[in-house]
């Protein structure tokens, strides 16, 4: 019918714009509710080390390849490390495991990251690395446990 008032619907027409949902507010709490748990975990069991001293035998199984080949693995020295950690010694804990003390700065650094992205409504922060990173943080962790089983590299030992 001519003069007809046809409505057109937008959906259908090959030029239209896919519709999309609009963004989903979720509010800071929840942001904040998996990186303040994690966080939480890891103060939790540095705290549980910090109590429960690694140094006295007894209180941990011993590490496996140390007790069959007395080889020292890159994690041997790692519980002593965090208990000095936990207390605030330092020159200690890297004495007992400077991969471990390396470590818990990273975390701290992506903790930090990770809560303030969560309190701004940012991204979440990936460990996104290209192939050749990972490649040398083995190489950096293989090579660490290799020099602290030799002579000259028995500062590195625990």
């Amino acid at each position: 019918m001519i003069g007809e008032n046809r409505r057109v619907d937008a959906s259908r027409t090959p030029d239209a714009a896919p519709r999309t949902a609009p963004p989903v507010r979720v509010s800071r709490a929840r942001r904040l509710a998996t990186p303040g748990l994690t966080l939480a975990a890891a103060a939790a069991a540095f705290a549980y080390v910090g109590t429960v001293d690694p140094n006295e035998p007894g209180h941990y199984p011993v590490c496996p390849l140390l007790r069959l080949t007395g080889i020292l693995c890159p994690g041997c020295g790692g519980l002593r490390s965090a208990h000095a950690f936990a207390h605030g010694d330092l020159i200690t804990a890297f004495g007992a495991n400077a991969l471990a003390v390396v470590g818990y700065f990273v975390f701290a650094g992506f903790m930090a990251l990770w809560l303030v992205r969560a309190y701004r409504g940012g991204p979440v922060p990936r460990l996104a690395l290209r192939p050749p990173y990972w490649w040398a943080i083995g190489v950096v962790g293989l090579t660490f446990a290799v020099v602290r089983n030799l002579s000259f590299g028995s500062a590195l030992a625990p």
